[in-house]
């Protein structure tokens, strides 16, 4: 029956890290999953601490750091319009501060200038530099170092 106390405190400790998001209150949360198993297998109580305690270090010292590493760094893909940004495109239709469209990625796109006081050319190779909603914000290919 101590298995059941161990599940009861791993979901405990599950439930703590979803609202703290510490990764620590997880990693023992696995920890009291690993010593209800040795529980479930018959293990006694100084066998089923040590389970947790082993599990529960190994979690902290192990496994947190490098998850906390990942979590910290960017995604080395870029998702949906994030992943047009530096890509080049072909004017169709001259491109101003206000109005232009360009060939992007196989699709027609509205467009801007980046530069306020520039128009750029229907026929043109441009750098898609942001974009902001459906609107691709552009600079001219031949003028960028």
């Amino acid at each position: 029956m101590s298995w059941i106390v161990w599940l009861l405190v791993a979901a405990m400790l599950g439930a703590a890290e979803f609202f703290t998001l510490t990764f620590a209150l997880g990693m023992l949360a696995g920890a009291a999953l690993v010593a209800a198993v040795v529980a479930g297998l018959g293990g006694a109580w100084l066998l089923q601490i040590a389970a947790f305690a082993l599990a529960g270090a190994a979690g902290l010292l192990v496994v947190r750091p490098i998850a906390r590493q990942h979590m910290s760094h960017p995604p080395l893909t870029s998702e949906g319009s994030d992943a047009l940004v530096g890509k080049r495109a072909v004017v169709i239709e001259d491109v101003t501060t206000d109005r232009g469209l360009i060939k992007l990625a196989g699709e027609t796109w509205s467009a801007r200038v980046l530069d306020g006081d520039q128009v750029i050319p229907a026929g043109s190779v441009v750098d898609v530099m942001e974009i902001e909603g459906a609107t691709a914000i552009v600079y001219p290919r031949e003028l960028l170092p």
